[in-house]
């Protein structure tokens, strides 16, 4: 008999795999259908003439347009701020142990989201309608016969909120019902052993909100805050119906002088796709700040992958790119 083969090392060797890539042909059916029909609007957007593009360039910067812009920018973050400020005392009244405060936090968040912000602003600024005068005094001090109707002040309602006021408090008082919703949400997201804790080394209930639960709830209060203030910067555009002069009311009244609709449609479509687009980014960045306590790698920020792009690195995946955090 033959003894059998002694095979060479390089025979016991494993052959190296030839690894084909697997092909996608629906991504690439996928980015022509795209590519057309962007092709197609891009087209559609230069050959259109009624778009008139020259008067969209006159109009962009246009002195009433930019008033009505800061009267938009001006709105959206006072509203903000009242209804965050606002929408945080609702939350800890919503926790309170104490039931009547719940209950008068449930009940304005059931009036002012039961309710659409239009009507609200309407009935803001129609106030005046229902009550000449806001007073301050005795309660039923005209049936006991006292002075002026027992009122220690008294002003009249269209001069102590004017239509500015009207719409700041329609927009604001609606939006901290809103966000009542999404701060209850974050202090209760925080696991209760954290209060526990905070308690057992001695420290106040309004201390433990403060430095223990609300630094932690900001990670789920951030995301929905962000939308919450772009829709706002959207939502300005209703004051328009009570008279109010903000970046679609001035594009309005150019058009109805002009007779030119389409191209200050388009100057006020281009603002608020602008200003939309820098509140995103700064939500973004926002949400990668408080993100820093929950993840070990922070994902890269838009310039980072940028340069990563453009120098080619491909990296493992997961790894940190330099100055993630």
């Amino acid at each position: 008999m033959n003894p059998p083969h002694q095979g060479t090392a390089e025979e016991g060797r494993p052959q190296t795999i030839a690894a084909v890539p697997v092909r996608h042909p629906g991504r690439w059916a996928g980015a022509t259908v795209v590519a057309v029909l962007a092709l197609m609007l891009v087209h559609a957007l230069i050959t259109n003439k009624q778009f008139q593009w020259h008067v969209v360039g006159r109009y962009l910067f246009s002195p009433s347009i930019l008033h009505g812009l800061g009267t938009t920018l001006e709105l959206t973050a006072l509203s903000m701020l009242i209804g965050v400020a606002g929408g945080t005392l609702l939350a800890v009244m919503r926790l309170s142990a104490n039931p009547v405060l719940s209950a008068t936090a449930w009940f304005y968040i059931w009036v002012f989201r039961g309710t659409p912000v239009l009507v609200q602003l309407l009935f803001w600024n129609f106030l005046g309608a229902l009550w000449l005068r806001l007073s301050v005094g005795v309660p039923f001090g005209g049936l006991l016969g006292l002075a002026d109707g027992g009122a220690f002040w008294s002003v009249d309602t269209n001069k102590l909120i004017p239509l500015f006021a009207a719409a700041l408090l329609g927009l604001g008082l609606n939006e901290a019902a809103y966000m009542a919703e999404i701060v209850r949400g974050g202090i209760q997201s925080v696991p209760a052993g954290q209060t526990e804790a905070a308690h057992a080394l001695g420290m106040s209930q309004s201390a433990t909100l403060r430095r223990i639960v609300l630094p932690q709830a900001m990670r789920v209060i951030i995301p929905p805050t962000g939308n919450e203030t772009i829709s706002m910067l959207k939502t300005t555009s209703l004051v328009s119906a009570i008279s109010l002069e903000e970046l679609l009311r001035a594009g309005e009244n150019v058009y109805a002088r002009t007779f030119q609709t389409i191209p200050l449609l388009v100057v006020v479509s281009l603002w608020y796709l602008l200003l939309t687009s820098i509140l995103t980014v700064g939500q973004y960045y926002l949400e990668r700040h408080f993100a820093r306590g929950a993840n070990r790698v922070l994902p890269p920020t838009p310039p980072q992958r940028l340069l990563k792009l453009l120098r080619g690195a491909a990296g493992p995946a997961g790894a940190p790119i330099g100055g993630a955090r």
